[in-house]
């Protein structure tokens, strides 16, 4: 079995964010990091919109990243510390749209290892060194200058190792042109090591450790080092030079603190906290994240803390010396693992969690009545300020990007009957969770939906002079006459435009001098640009199809006769003195824009009525010759040629630099598939065609602008859009009801847009994510998602939500009360009034958890609920809570023997008072539930007391198996309780999953792989007869057949184990059964071995596997989703022809293409295991975005054409996924 691995949804947490001036230009851009991709953002400042420029795989995991500026430039690098073992720097190259590798500098061992530098990086300010280190012992330090053809250069590494030291953080300090210093978060820890009574380590205190780099003697020295009191998490950079006093700011537990080298005292301030929490109160607080605002004139920090609140940082400076430090309740927006506020006052915000935002700053929160903290106002040692937090006052939300992650868990069903199968995943963590179904398409937005007077045929937009922005008017063809409307701050009907409006339109165009054409079935008008209007009249034939562009009409006379017009240099339409017959009817045709700087377009597409489509000249030397024709299989129905790759853009737009254009025909058949052909511009030969099948009716085409550039809407029984977008063709499905005919909108709303009709309705839409798969509809729920499954008679879901450290709602109730309860208490007798007051607004107090956080309760403390709902609707038909600390862990559906046939009883394994670290866990219950045929209701039968954490529960033949710790036991249904029937305890850890099939059962441990088990009736006995000869820690499992099964863990591989065909499940040469008990050795395994038939390195921790088809009518596939919230698909080759061609055209990938990053491709898809026949078709799809040059020299290489390579990568994804 081989197996070729393609991404369909890439990763959406992000790790790192980082921004700068990395095109060069003015706009600041953001570049971020989502494990081991690398992408370019770019907030539009007018519309707040965040569009992605250019994302890329590197193949390794991104530890830091870092931008950096040379002293006086005006372009800022990237500098990416990876589990390479090297520095690697980038430049954004605009003009090309691409990541271009500046240096790459080998220090050390691939792989994320505590002692090799890449953890860490920190830059000089002023763009002088960089300074990247490891967890433990390593730094190194780099001099960056610039060369004569002012190239940046990059100096031998300078080492500041240092044994027994592990790093927390490491920044750069601003000292203003002076040596560049570096300071760290670090703690010795030699003597607690070598101490066996553990008190060293109690008192080994942090150090805040400065480095200088020597620029005259070129070495690097440890020049101050002081211990911390507070166990501090991250560092600030204060600005210094001209623009502040320099410094650091230290984030530490429950503390804020400002250091200096020389004079300066530390100024201290304490965290404030909120006001009336329910947390423990005895919980530290710390920051987890911030951002620095520099001008001019003044600079302050933006630093969040755990529970989501964003305080405003600014010093007070007297000279040079800090004296106070104030903090200002700012908002609070979601946990964020990377802040960047931009100059042009946006603050985007990566969650650690869920979406990410983008922000306008609206107000800097100076004048309000919030109030101010200083480190000046008198504290007592331990206390703090307190606050209230509030909805968002100063900062506007103006753009969400969409994440899935974590995914903890998903299906691939038709729920909703909709043909194409949805994915249904478990997203998020605690309050901000949910439920989110994806279905394959494009998110639609609507602009604006108008009704009209009777059911149109067609729509057109034309723009009233050719060097126009905008479209001026909407012209909309009815069975007998012809709307006009303009387009301004309303759209309105006008009846001075020109167009004749009696009868029915076949279409309207802009001509290239400011004039209008409108083709109708008794002739052509064409009106000048002064309004005066040219008739040219059909006579006794009428006009069925026509073809427009710029320069060129054609139309198509009843009884297959063209005739065709071009404009002369006056702006006259001039008849070609001859006329063409046809043998048959003319269908469709198509005319391509005419190229910037030419006259007119050279070919000519007809699509005729004996099923072929024809390229005829339009060459002055041999107009309306044919050049080429193209049989199809059945009629064409309409035609397109686009130019796509490439067109006419402004060079600094980045998304534009890529491959050249090509000219693509584009026929749409009767049948509802979709041919794509390339036009030669100089032969009109047809070569390369691709097909796709789009729907049931047959398919019309519409030129329309997306991304500026052509893009073609494919309309059948769904509406699809075929673009070019960062160097790759997409075809997707718009997520929309179907519509009837389009056009291209462009207005100052909605620069892009379609224009459409659907039935007797006019509506303007906007299509802004492209590039994406798949569009999501999102559920919210309560608590972290753990567990969910399909209740098959109803198709709803029954979820499990489950959270640590979390009170239950009756729980909170309590403590409010409580705490209501001590205020009143604890006021005077004078203060009585007041104190109710403060009570009563403390329990009215409505703050939504999903973004004020929820409070956390402790170690130790569970809340859970399971819940009934509709998948498609998204409503909740029952909620059953759980008690404090019950944790749901599991959950099956079981028909028992000996009852009723549609029966069905749902299990719940749920754990008491669990503890985590150390694990322990002396009570779990089976809750068995009988569930009603509609899937809504439920009814408690009884609750089995277990011993252990029931992990992981399955229906097996009538009964139930259940992994309680490490027992794998078979339960049947009893009148009280479930009865044990029997068991096995040779598993060795936890049982975290178990699958059933036939009579086969798969067991997975969670660090020992899966065990193969077998019950034997007549003994009673339940037999392991096979297990995996590697160590996995199994997180999710996918049985394929009988004798295959699809594994994942948590180091983020997936293999695949079968049984040999020798092997026997059937224990039969020994009647008691014992042998096979103690048949065992030493290695404490079965006597029979799985083998592995396929392992590779996803990356990334997977959480869900399952065999299912993702299109209608397409293969089977192995559909995999990740924590970071990556889809992807394992298809299986069909042809050994095929599986060389991918294997040769990955091997010349890797040797011409290396990752970006400095990783070893092939090392690292075997970074715990061999890679082993998988073949990674994201190295291989990444062929279409090498120059030309490289794609030839590979082709060649490969025997074939590039546009066969190309074909080849399209036709593997389409016939599995999208």
């Amino acid at each position: 079995m081989f197996l070729y691995n393609l991404t369909l949804q890439r990763g959406t947490a992000i790790t790192h964010a980082i921004h700068g001036n990395f095109s060069g230009s003015k706009i600041q851009e953001i570049v971020i990091s989502r494990g081991k991709i690398l992408e370019l953002l770019r907030p539009d400042p007018n519309t707040g919109k965040v569009h992605t420029l250019l994302t890329i795989e590197i193949f390794g995991i991104i530890r830091s990243l870092m931008p950096f500026r040379l002293t006086g430039g005006t372009k800022d690098y990237i500098v990416v510390g990876s589990d390479s073992g090297r520095l690697v720097i980038l430049e954004y190259i605009s003009q090309k749209n691409i990541f271009e590798k500046v240096h790459q500098e080998t220090f050390g061992k691939s792989g994320g290892r505590r002692i090799v530098p890449g953890q860490y990086l920190a830059t000089d300010l002023r763009g002088r060194a960089v300074m990247i280190g490891a967890i433990e012992k390593q730094k190194l330090a780099y001099i960056l200058n610039r060369d004569a053809q002012a190239r940046l250069t990059i100096s031998s590494p300078l080492e500041a190792h240092k044994s027994n030291t592990l790093v927390y953080h490491m920044v750069g300090v601003d000292v203003g042109y002076d040596n560049p210093i570096f300071a760290c978060l670090e703690i010795d820890y030699e003597e607690a090591d070598s101490d066996p009574t553990g008190e060293a380590a109690q008192k080994t205190q942090q150090t805040l450790t400065f480095y200088e780099i020597d620029l005259v003697v070129n070495h690097v020295v440890r020049k101050y080092s002081e211990p911390l009191e507070e166990h501090a998490n991250f560092l600030v950079t204060v600005p210094g030079g001209d623009d502040g006093p320099s410094g650091v700011l230290i984030c530490s537990e429950n503390y804020l603190t400002y250091k200096n080298l020389g004079e300066q005292h530390d100024i201290r301030c304490p965290i404030p906290r909120r006001r009336n929490d329910l947390d423990d109160p005895e919980r530290g607080m710390i920051f987890v994240c911030s951002a620095t605002h520099k001008t001019k004139s003044m600079f302050f920090f933006l630093a969040q803390t755990e529970q989501g609140d964003i305080f405003k940082i600014t010093l007070e400076t007297n000279g040079d010396m800090v004296t106070e430090i104030k903090l200002k309740y700012f908002d609070t927006v979601p946990v964020a693992t990377a802040m960047c506020v931009l100059k042009t006052g946006f603050l985007f915000v990566a969650s650690e969690f869920g979406n990410h935002y983008l922000y306008q700053i609206a107000h800097l929160g100076d004048d309000d009545d919030e109030l101010e903290f200083s480190s000046a106002m008198p504290l007592e040692e331990g206390d703090t300020f307190f606050f209230a937090p509030r909805p968002l006052r100063n900062l506007v939300l103006v753009d969400e990007m969409e994440s899935l992650s974590p995914i903890l868990s998903s299906r691939v069903a038709d729920l909703a009957g909709e043909d194409t199968p949805q994915l249904y995943m478990l997203c998020g963590r605690g309050p901000r969770s949910s439920l989110r179904v994806l279905r394959h398409g494009l998110e639609v937005s609507e602009m604006a939906v108008s009704e009209l007077p009777g059911n149109p045929n067609a729509v057109w937009t034309v723009k009233r002079r050719s060097d126009d922005e905008f479209d001026a008017y909407i012209i909309v063809s009815f069975v007998n006459a012809t709307l006009v409307l303009s387009i301004g701050e309303t759209v309105e009907e006008v009846t001075d435009s020109g167009f004749l409006g009696t009868t029915p339109t076949l279409s309207c165009s802009a001509l290239s001098d400011d004039a209008l054409v409108q083709v109708y079935p008794d002739g052509i008008r064409h009106i000048c640009a002064d309004k005066r209007v040219n008739e040219w009249k059909a006579g006794k034939k009428s006009i069925v199809k026509c073809a427009v562009n710029q320069r060129q009409v054609v139309i198509a006379l009843s009884g297959g006769e063209l005739v065709y017009f071009e404009m002369d240099p006056t702006g006259q339409l001039h008849e070609y003195k001859e006329r063409k017959r046809m043998n048959s009817d003319v269908l469709c045709m198509a005319l391509a824009n005419v190229p910037p700087g030419e006259q007119r377009s050279w070919f000519l597409a007809v699509g005729l009525a004996d099923g072929t489509v024809r390229i005829i000249s339009l060459d002055p030397s041999d107009c309306l010759a044919p050049r080429a024709m193209q049989p199809l299989p059945v009629c064409a129905e309409s035609l397109a040629i686009v130019e796509m790759g490439c067109t006419e853009r402004d060079p600094d737009s980045a998304a534009a630099a890529s491959t050249t254009s090509t000219l693509y025909l584009n026929i749409g058949l009767q049948n509802g598939a979709l041919l794509r052909t390339v036009l030669d511009p100089v032969t009109g030969d047809l070569t390369d065609t691709r097909t796709r099948y789009l729907g049931s009716r047959p398919v019309k085409l519409f030129r329309i602008r997306m991304q500026q550039s052509e893009a073609v809407l494919a309309m059948s029984s769904r509406s699809w859009l075929s673009y070019y977008y960062q160097s790759r063709f997409y075809l997707t499905p718009l997520s929309y009801e179907s519509l009837e005919y389009a056009s291209g909108f462009s207005s100052e709303q909605c620069p892009e847009g379609i224009v459409a009709i659907s039935t007797n309705t006019l509506r303007i839409l906007a299509l802004e994510k492209l590039g994406a798969v798949f569009n999501q509809v999102s559920f919210p729920l309560e608590y972290t998602p753990r567990k969910f499954i399909i209740h098959p008679d109803s198709n709803n879901l029954i979820i499990l939500e489950t959270e640590h450290n979390a009170y239950t709602e009756e729980t909170k109730k309590q403590r409010r009360f409580q705490m209501a309860e001590e205020m009143r208490e604890a006021a005077g007798e004078d203060e009585q009034e007041l104190a109710r007051e403060m009570a009563e607004a403390f329990l009215n107090e409505d703050l939504p958890e999903n973004i004020f956080s929820a409070p956390k309760a402790g170690h130790g403390m569970w809340a859970s609920t399971m819940r009934l709902m509709d998948p498609v609707q998204g409503s909740t038909y029952k909620l059953l809570r759980l008690e404090q600390n019950e944790a749901a862990m599991s959950a099956a559906l079981v028909k028992f023997h000996g009852q009723p046939e549609h029966q069905l009883f749902l299990i719940i394994g749920i754990a008491k008072d669990f503890q985590l670290i150390p694990r322990q866990c002396n009570l779990g219950f089976l809750d068995t539930y009988k569930i009603d045929v509609s899937g809504k209701e439920i009814e408690l039968v009884h609750r089995t007391v277990v011993d252990e954490v029931p992990n992981a529960l399955c229906g097996y033949n009538g009964r139930l198996l259940a992994g309680v710790g490490k027992m794998l036991r078979l339960y049947d249904l009893g009148k009280k309780k479930l009865l044990r029937k029997c068991e096995n305890k040779h598993i060795p850890n936890t049982i975290v999953n178990i699958q059933a099939m036939g009579k086969r059962i798969f067991v997975s441990d969670v660090q020992e792989s899966v065990f193969m088990v077998r019950y034997k009736r007549a003994e009673n006995q339940l037999i392991i007869f096979a297990d995996d000869t590697h160590p996995r820690w199994v997180t999710c499992t996918s049985v394929l057949d009988y004798d295959t099964i699809a594994t994942a863990d948590k180091f983020g591989n997936i293999a695949i184990l079968r049984l040999p065909t020798n092997v026997s499940d059937d224990v039969e040469e020994d009647p008691t059964g014992h042998k096979a008990l103690w048949d065992r050795g030493l290695l404490n395994g079965a006597s029979q071995k799985a083998d592995t038939v396929a392992t590779f390195h996803i990356g990334e921790t997977v959480t869900w596997l399952q065999k299912a088809t993702l299109i209608p009518g397409g293969s089977e596939s192995l559909i995999y989703t990740t924590l970071s919230g990556t889809v992807g698909v394992l298809v299986p080759f069909t042809s050994h022809e095929d599986h060389e061609f991918f294997q040769h055209l990955e091997m010349h990938m890797r040797s011409e293409n290396p990752p970006l990053c400095g990783r070893d491709h092939l090392s690292f898809r075997s970074y715990y295991f061999p890679v082993k026949n998988v073949i990674d078709g994201d190295m291989c799809e990444q062929y279409n975005s090498l120059e030309p040059s490289k794609q030839k020299f590979i082709a060649s290489e490969l025997d074939r054409t590039p546009a066969e390579v190309s074909k080849k990568l399209e036709d593997i994804r389409t016939r599995y996924a999208f």
